[in-house]
């Protein structure tokens, strides 16, 4: 199984909104997918029932847009489906850390969960006002 970590900070200067990075293994899932793409805001990737939630029926997400100073970059999508207590990632195409083609990812489903709530509680809620109430944390 994969291990999922989510990460997000405020853009260059020139896009000053907030990015989500997306690191399968250790690696940088988007960067890994296309050096030229801007991961998505927290805010609509990990949103409650967002792009990243997975359903038994399978779905495509886009996670990264195309770099606005680049016109020959496109966006990084992955198909997202959940197969019983696992989260399948398909449709990949990039290099893993023994530089051989990853084609899909598998997460176990409470890793996998508790790291977007983690995230979003982190970056995507707070980007669309929510206020915590819980001074014992943001998942608590």
């Amino acid at each position: 199984m994969s291990t999922l970590l989510i990460s997000a900070c405020p853009g260059p200067t020139i896009r000053s909104a907030v990015h989500t990075y997306l690191f399968v293994d250790g690696l940088d899932f988007i960067t890994r997918s296309n050096s030229r793409a801007v991961g998505g805001h927290p805010s609509q990737l990990l949103r409650p029932g967002g792009p990243l939630y997975p359903t038994e029926q399978a779905r495509t997400a886009q996670v990264a847009e195309q770099d606005e100073t680049s016109s020959d970059s496109s966006g990084v999508e992955v198909r997202v489906k959940l197969r019983g207590q696992t989260v399948i990632w398909s449709d990949l195409m990039y290099p893993g850390a023994d530089d051989q083609v990853v084609e899909e990812v598998r997460f176990d489903l409470s890793q996998y969960l508790a790291e977007i709530e983690r995230a979003y509680w982190c970056w995507g809620s707070t980007c669309l006002g929510v206020v915590h109430r819980s001074s014992r944390g943001p998942l608590a």
